[in-house]
Parts: structure tokens; sequence; C-alpha cells
């Protein structure tokens, strides 16, 4: 396993506890309190566990906050339509979507004490963006429901059972499994037919389900095997049954990506906003992040609690996962990707 995919994955991460409060600018800290206020998109409760990081910027600094779910596309298209109208000052996006929100020029800079700490690769160098977290692509299988458990890609082909994968023409998680498909098969982020053969031929099979791969839906029994992030996959896991579902990264190859707030141009609270990327990025934002599974960026930084630690999958499981090796070719890849989907595999659904 590479250096850099080793501390993505937080190998180096200690066991321990550290839980100090972040140490905010006081400037921004007044400005923030000021306002009174956070409001996000694509940062709901149930992911990478947003839900006590809002708790504790109302906690500990007075703010109120409300989010409304949605892809990586439909955020950066909320933040250009709204304009001076904005009704949202940040939001959680894949990390493909990143240049693409300042390219749209719907983005504004801000850089976080901790900057230092998070590696190159892994931010914006005006600061736009900065991933917080890092997934990898991971199978989520419902025992329940798949009698034999499929450990690769290649298992995937020879089940009986439904595969769901989710929305890829707007979703960052879905596209991003569709590039881990990739890997596994031989192409890469210059080449996705590899990716594409291989979901035509489950279309073709009609075993690709067109069910959204959120917690409601698995909990119901409507997916049999999602195609989801790992830290997505085991909190899903956790918060329904641990006995009714396996969670693995597949041994043929995966993605590991990650994702980076957008602070909004026109944000109403921008201080705010930038009080909450400043808190993200705190031991204790991090911390709060890895207790929903993420792997934190600052991972070689961090001290986890043992607990958290203990949660999270083996590291033998990400043998077979790597990085983006060109960004900026994914990010081609990806903006075709919608259109390459339709004309490949969803002409073959039956």
């Amino acid at each position: 396993m590479n250096r850099l995919l080793a501390s993505m994955i937080g190998l180096t991460i200690t066991m321990g506890c550290s839980l100090a409060a972040a140490e905010i600018p006081s400037e921004l800290e007044e400005a923030a309190r000021q306002e009174g206020r956070v409001d996000s998109v694509g940062m709901p409760d149930s992911w990478a566990n947003w839900k006590d990081t809002w708790e504790d910027l109302q906690r500990i600094y007075g703010l109120e906050h409300i989010d409304t779910d949605m892809s990586s596309a439909q955020e950066i298209a909320k933040f250009a339509a709204e304009g001076e109208n904005a009704t949202a000052d940040i939001g959680d996006v894949g990390a493909s979507f990143g240049p693409r929100a300042v390219q749209r020029g719907v983005t504004q800079p801000y850089k976080p004490t901790t900057w230092a700490q998070i590696p190159d690769w892994a931010k914006d160098e005006d600061g736009h963006w900065a991933l917080a977290y890092t997934g990898t692509i991971a199978f989520i299988v419902n025992t329940q429901l798949v009698d034999e458990v499929p450990h690769s890609w290649a298992d995937l082909l020879e089940g009986d059972y439904k595969v769901t994968i989710g929305d890829v023409g707007a979703a960052s998680q879905a596209a991003s499994g569709v590039l881990a498909a990739a890997y596994a098969n031989g192409g890469s982020e210059h080449d996705l037919t590899p990716a594409l053969d291989f979901f035509a031929e489950l279309a073709k099979q009609g075993r690709l389900s067109f069910t959204n791969p959120v917690i409601s839906n698995i909990e119901r029994g409507e997916v049999e095997v999602g195609i989801v992030w790992d830290f997505n996959a085991l909190n899903y896991r956790d918060q329904i049954d641990r006995d009714r579902f396996e969670v693995l990264i597949p041994s043929d190859g995966s993605l590991t990506s990650g994702y980076t707030t957008i602070i909004n141009k026109y944000a109403k609270h921008p201080n705010a906003a930038k009080l909450a990327r400043e808190y993200i990025f705190s031991d204790a934002g991090q911390i709060n992040l890895a207790r929903g599974y993420a792997r934190p960026i600052r991972a070689e930084h961090l001290t986890l609690p043992e607990d958290v630690a203990a949660q999270l999958l083996p590291a033998e499981q990400y043998v077979a996962a790597r990085p983006v090796e060109d960004a900026a070719a994914w990010e081609q890849s990806a903006q075709r990707l919608p259109r390459q989907w339709q004309e490949h595999v969803l002409i073959n659904m039956q």
C-alpha cells in the first residue's frame, strides 16, 4: 500500500482521546455569533455524522442550523441559480466537484488555522475547497436477501440479486462507484469504458436497480447489494442492524476519494460558514467525522478515541483501493459520465 493511500485511510492514527475545543480566531467567532446561524446543503445528520458538528456549533457558538440534502451537482446549481438571493451558506461536495464549483464562480476562499496540516493534494491552493475526510467505495450486502456475499466486482456479475449504485448523473458517490469499477476492470480516470461495459452487462441481466442506496431504502430491504462509501455503509449497518448486513471493500479494486466543503460566494452568513469550516478541520470536528465512520483528512495529526478507531474497517480491507492519480482527467471524465451512462448503460435497462 503506497504512503499516500496509507495516509488517506488513516493507518497512522493512534489510540486515545483528543477532544479539545477548536481554536477559532476571536474576530471570526464574534462575527459568526452576530450572524447567528449557518445553513447548509448536502450535509445531513446521517452523513459522516454531521449531526454532532451542527450540535457543537449550536451549543458552543450559538449557531442555529438547517440542512437541505441534495447531490453535489445540485448544490453547485443551487448556488449559481440563487446568486445574491442565497438560501445556503455552505455545502459538501465530492472531490471532483470542488474544482467545478470554482469554475462556476460560486465559491469564496477561506483557509482554516489547521491549513498546513491538510495534504497539498487535498486542497485548493487559494482555499476555495479542501477535503475534510476520505472514503472508499464499498459494498453493503443485505445477507437476509443475498445467499452468497460478493467480495469483488467480478462476483457481482455472477449473482442473481439486484445491484444499486444510485444516480450516476448527479451524485458524487455514484460517479465514484463507476470509477472504482473502472479500476477493478482495467480502466482509469482517462477511460471509464470497462466500467460502463460492466454496468451495461448488469443492466442487460435486469439486475441494475434504480433504487437510491440511502438508509431508508436499505432498511426497508429495497437494496440487496449497494455500492456506497465505506463510511455510509458502516453507518447504515450499525444504525439498522449489524447482523443483517456485511460491509466490505471489493478485493479486485476500489477508489479512495473524499468530500470538500464549499462556502457559497453569496452566503448570507459568510462568517458562520467560515467558522463551520474551522470547526470541521479542528481536532473535535475531525473526530466527529470519524465517529461517522469517515477517515479524517488530518489523520496523521489526530489521536482517535479507542471506540472510534475500533469501528472502522481493518486496514487489510483496503489493499486494492487507490486514490485518483490524475485529478484533471477524472474531472473531465466525470463531466462526460452522465451522458455516457445514458448511452451505454441505461439504454440496456430491462
